[in-house]
């Protein structure tokens, strides 16, 4: 399995996204979600599929596989959660959204299980918010 920087989450993370509003997910649908140019969407398919992350079907339909499944639903947990953390303590949605994309990729394991406990004790409706 070929280790996912940053980038590569993001891309799995729109495929999933998407895949929840629409069964059939193109190139160009990732293109859009992640306001990047098609050939940059091209090259991390690419990159994605060899590396075991998706499946691009003969008509392009992006599928993800086990692997690339797993990622993006723990980084999507991420990113609802710690958006609706930083929404309930007062920050704007749209500076929530953007940090949260940040902190997403860089929050440990132990650190955003620590999290969730501490929530869902203190604050049950930020999971519930965050449809946890």
């Amino acid at each position: 399995m070929a280790k996912l920087y940053k980038s590569g989450e993001d891309y799995l993370e729109a495929i999933l996204k998407l895949h929840l509003h629409d069964n059939y997910v193109r190139a160009v649908d990732v293109a859009r979600e992640l306001d990047v140019s098609k050939p940059s969407v091209s090259r991390a398919m690419g990159i994605l599929r060899s590396g075991g992350f998706i499946r691009i079907a003969d008509d392009g339909n992006i599928t993800l596989t086990d692997s690339g499944a797993e990622v993006a639903e723990r980084i999507y947990e991420r990113h609802r959660v710690l958006s609706q953390w930083l929404i309930d303590i007062g920050v704007s949605p749209e500076t929530a959204a953007e940090d949260a994309c940040k902190l997403e990729h860089d929050i440990s394991a132990e650190s955003f299980t620590a999290l969730k406990a501490h929530l869902r004790e203190s604050h049950p409706s930020v999971l519930e918010n965050a449809q946890i």
